[in-house]
């Protein structure tokens, strides 16, 4: 049997979609802090992108740090963006997909038809589509990790996020399934399903008022070892994107402080 590629975090290059903000820009601030000395963000928005990539290589200025712009719903642009950051970050050893879409829990019967394809596409293609183009550049050299961010709601049935969960679940059965076939070649696939996250632009956005107010309200009161914070992910990315979780693949993990227990 071959062993695995593991490889340090010194080592180690590293891709971060969804990199310019939120959990994204905290899990790449984390992995300089890590010691990995090669770090690429993948996102939308240009100006945002150069200022994220400016205070990534401010913590660590002996990092390689790129921005790569992106919209990670278009194969092409995966395919193009990611082959890039191969070439520049000379390999690639880590991809954590941290991509979302504006979306705001509503009851189903209140929910427009013609945005539940919006939220199952918006959500669930971006993760997809960016293990499935970073995938054959991890089997090849024997080893890596994939770590996808989705939501508890993948796991427990919570009313006002049919779609939302629906999405969540596709991404965790995507994930396991490329882990079980991804293992025979070294790599690891896991997924990190957090409830609220403190500090982010989709909290800002479901607190703000209505039904998903009242809902995420009663999450955080529920939260009894604090509510989560982009950090709280991040470093749980790191953790398993390295050698001490070289063992660990195929799992969904919460991160929700307590909010529900699955």
């Amino acid at each position: 049997m071959t062993v695995p590629l593991v490889r340090s975090y010194a080592d180690s290059a590293v891709l971060v979609a969804g990199g310019t903000s939120g959990v994204g820009l905290a899990t790449a601030e984390a992995f300089a802090d890590a010691g990995v000395r090669r770090i690429a963000l993948l996102g939308r928005d240009p100006g945002r992108g150069a200022a994220a990539r400016e205070r990534v290589a401010e913590r660590c200025p002996d990092a390689r740090v790129e921005f790569l712009a992106c919209d990670a719903g278009e194969l092409s642009q995966v395919v193009d963006a990611v082959g890039t950051a191969h070439e520049r970050l000379d390999g690639l050893d880590a991809l954590v997909c941290s991509t979302t879409t504006a979306y705001r829990p509503e009851l189903l019967h209140r929910t427009d038809p013609a945005d539940i394809e919006r939220i199952l596409v918006g959500q669930a293609l971006p993760p997809m589509l960016l293990t499935r183009t970073v995938l054959p550049y991890l089997q090849e050299q024997g080893g890596g990790s994939v770590v996808a961010i989705a939501s508890d709601a993948a796991k427990v049935p919570t009313p006002g996020e049919a779609a939302l969960g629906a999405a969540m679940a596709a991404i965790v059965v995507y994930s396991r399934v490329a882990a079980l076939e991804a293992k025979r070649n070294g790599v690891r696939v896991n997924v990190l399903t957090p409830s609220l996250i403190a500090g982010t632009a989709t909290a800002a956005n479901v607190l703000s008022d209505g039904f998903s107010k009242k809902l995420f309200e009663k999450a955080a009161s529920q939260a009894h070892l604090g509510v989560a914070e982009p950090a709280d992910l991040a470093a749980m990315a790191v953790f398993l994107c390295g050698p001490a979780a070289a063992r660990v693949t195929g799992q969904a993990i919460s991160v929700n402080g307590g909010v529900s227990i699955v």
